[in-house]
């Protein structure tokens, strides 16, 4: 209970307490750029089976990988890509929580 809690907190609440916090004027519109970081959790479609509560997805699914996570922090630098690579690596910690209360 408190893993899947933790796990989806960290999903929607804090891109919540970023986007009211650091867009206060824009909130709405940067809330769901971050929560649109969701999408990559369609990598588990490629998975079988697609869902499994013991396995973590750091460096199972491709959009989950090292190598990806190295592209979302690459997305967090320029000013245009930043709110996308701030709700990618917010989501990437999000499932490292979960992989850690495993």
């Amino acid at each position: 209970m408190l893993q899947t809690v933790a796990h989806y907190g960290c999903h929607f609440l804090i891109p919540l307490v970023v986007a009211l916090f650091f867009y206060k004027s824009n909130w709405k519109f940067a809330y769901l750029i971050m929560i649109l970081g969701m999408f990559i959790d369609l990598d588990h479609l490629l998975a079988n089976p697609i869902f499994d509560p013991n396995r973590c997805s750091i460096n199972f699914h491709p959009l989950h990988s090292y190598y990806a996570i190295g592209v979302y922090l690459l997305l967090f630098i320029p000013k245009k890509t930043r709110l996308i690579g701030l709700g990618l690596v917010i989501h990437i910690f999000a499932d490292l929580v979960d992989c850690e209360l495993m």
